[in-house]
């Protein structure tokens, strides 16, 4: 394992300020940057991977699956709070299109690929079930009360909150969060502890100097992503213009690459036969990203009178819950198999095939 080596990869080091440096010389209209930004981009994904490993294995479970979802999200945040400032038509919609986004992705995608990895190379895995209905009641609760009640609330016209509503919600987004982070590092922490058997998993951890560069480089590496998916939009906006496909495609193509290193360290995990570390990332990764996300927008939106929108259309909502039903389902056993990951595979399938034919 990566983490136990005395000094990171040069390339897990070299390549993420590399990506840096093209992203400050800029590469607006000028092909060759472009594709090394995307090259560059992708090794950052891998960089930003290998580094949450390290700094996982230094400090244990539950506490380094926290610290990627955590950064991941403060970059996640900061990329929507400075767009919907920067104004535009689509700034009231961005907070609710990008946090579904994301949920639909971490729901289907991440945990479904881990369940079919895992399926696949070791028939049936097995995880702690009060951990997954420990996270699940969590965010379903947190999914109503931010995408689907302002659909029904009187107080203003459409799918949004008035001012108070939204400071309640933000409120109660944070308690629910907090409750959780609670729960999981202190009061109930063994729910989330892995039955690990493997010698392998059990090696001498980095020292702290290592982890603490990887810590460092694990930010630069979540910065960077986002800020090249950031500069490659347009690039991505005018292939998927090309190809007939809605703009809506394009904010789930930037959410897919936000999450990769989530997804790529999950996965990882999974084909190691640790789905603990797999459903610690992925329903830790889509808490984060709700549960955080819309307090802070709903700060900024009330300080700039911005007028937020929160509520999905129906098309929306029967997805979502569909989602959120399988998952639970699924994760209601404590065992898993190839089917259910199958399932929440089609699941995503269906989301992004609607995104593009609605």
């Amino acid at each position: 394992m990566s983490a136990q080596n005395a000094h990171s990869p040069l390339w897990s080091l070299v390549l993420p300020l590399c990506a840096w440096a093209i992203y400050f010389i800029g590469i607006n209209g000028n092909i060759w940057l472009q594709i090394s930004g995307g090259v560059l981009l992708i090794a950052s994904v891998l960089s930003a991977v290998h580094h949450a490993e390290v700094v996982a294995h230094k400090v244990g479970e539950p506490f380094g699956t926290i610290i990627l979802a955590l950064a991941i999200t403060v970059i996640e945040v900061a990329l929507i709070v400075s767009l919907i400032i920067t104004g535009g038509d689509n700034a009231a919609y961005l907070a609710r299109d990008t946090v579904f986004a994301a949920i639909m992705l971490i729901l289907n995608g991440i945990l479904g690929g881990c369940l079919m990895i895992g399926g696949l190379k070791h028939h049936e895995q097995f995880f702690s079930k009060k951990s997954a209905s420990t996270a699940l009641v969590t965010l379903v609760s947190i999914l109503v009360l931010t995408l689907v009640l302002p659909n029904f609330t009187t107080s203003t016209v459409g799918p949004t909150y008035n001012s108070s509503q939204l400071i309640f919600v933000a409120v109660a987004s944070l308690v629910l969060y907090s409750s959780f982070i609670m729960v999981q590092t202190v009061r109930h922490r063994d729910y989330f502890l892995a039955d690990d058997d493997n010698p392998s998993h059990h090696a001498a951890p980095p020292s702290t100097k290592v982890a603490l560069v990887s810590l460092c480089f694990l930010l630069i590496c979540l910065g960077i992503v986002v800020l090249l998916a950031k500069a490659l939009s347009p690039v991505i906006e005018s292939m998927v213009v090309g190809i007939g496909a809605p703009l809506a495609l394009v904010g789930v193509i930037i959410a897919a690459v936000v999450l990769l290193p989530e997804g790529l360290a999950a996965l990882t995990a999974a084909h190691r036969n640790r789905l603990q570390t797999s459903i610690n990332l992925a329903l830790g990764s889509a808490l984060a990203s709700i549960g955080l996300t819309i307090p802070s927008v709903a700060i900024v939106c009330l300080l700039y009178d911005i007028n937020m929108v929160l509520g999905l259309d129906w098309k929306s909502m029967v997805l979502l819950c569909l989602s959120a039903f399988v998952a639970m389902l699924s994760l209601n056993h404590g065992r898993t198999n190839i089917l259910y990951g199958i399932v929440l595979l089609v699941n995503l399938a269906a989301y992004v095939f609607t995104v593009i034919v609605p």
